[in-house]
């Protein structure tokens, strides 16, 4: 969330929006090529993305955990309400290392869920804080700001602090899943010794999106209280 220019905001905003800007398009970017390399390399057992999700939900004893195609690119997702592990097109019909990569990270994340593993659960909780966070801080803040009223300033950063502990709490889950499909895909022996390097390559990229998003978040809020503090 970054505010827009005037009502007492400075070069440090400015700064905070250019290193945001910058680190965002180099995460992604480093995303987006780490996957490409290694959508390239085929699996050995030829098995798609949605097969390879399917062997570990089973070897899990989530036989049923559907698994789903989904549209968009690096759309794929688990959802605990539905109990439904979703996959974009390009994973789900692909039989490559990062589309087996990708898959078994899901996979990981369904596997959290029947686990009942806790900080899955706390970030579960934390979603209605985080939307509320997300989409009224901006407004209670900068109308805060317009009318001087420091109550209502305070009031929408302690909204964006719940959209900023859900990013952090998003960390340790998504580490998580990793490590339990690195783990999955090398029980299951679907992945070469190449294919699993290549495997931990993505998941790794993916994981920095995630740690990027936490530190701009982080440094919004503390920006935020500085900027409240100082027109108290």
């Amino acid at each position: 969330m970054i505010l827009p220019v005037g009502f007492g905001f400075n070069y440090t905003w400015l700064a905070l929006l250019l290193f945001s800007t910058v680190l965002g398009l180099l995460t992604q970017g480093y995303v987006k090529s780490t996957y490409r390399r290694w959508s390239q390399v085929p699996l050995g057992t030829g098995e798609t993305g949605a097969q390879v999700a399917r062997r570990i939900l089973d070897s899990e004893g989530l036989g049923d955990v559907p698994v789903a195609a989904i549209g968009g690119n690096l759309t794929d997702n688990y959802d605990p309400r539905n109990k439904t592990l979703s996959l974009s097109a390009d994973v789900h019909h692909g039989a490559s290392v990062a589309a087996a990569g990708v898959a078994a990270h899901e996979a990981g994340h369904a596997i959290q869920d029947a686990r009942g593993y806790v900080w899955g659960s706390v970030r579960s909780a934390l979603v209605p804080a985080a939307n509320l966070g997300s989409m009224a801080s901006f407004w209670l803040i900068f109308i805060g700001i317009a009318i001087q009223f420091a109550g209502l300033v305070w009031f929408g950063i302690a909204l964006y602090a719940g959209a900023v502990l859900f990013q952090v709490v998003t960390l340790p889950v998504e580490l998580d899943a990793s490590r339990r499909a690195m783990r999955a895909l090398q029980a299951t022996g679907q992945v070469s010794p190449e294919g699993l390097s290549g495997a931990r390559q993505v998941l790794t990229a993916a994981a920095l999106t995630y740690v990027a998003a936490a530190l701009i978040a982080a440094l919004q809020l503390l920006y935020f209280i500085g900027l409240a503090r100082s027109s108290d």
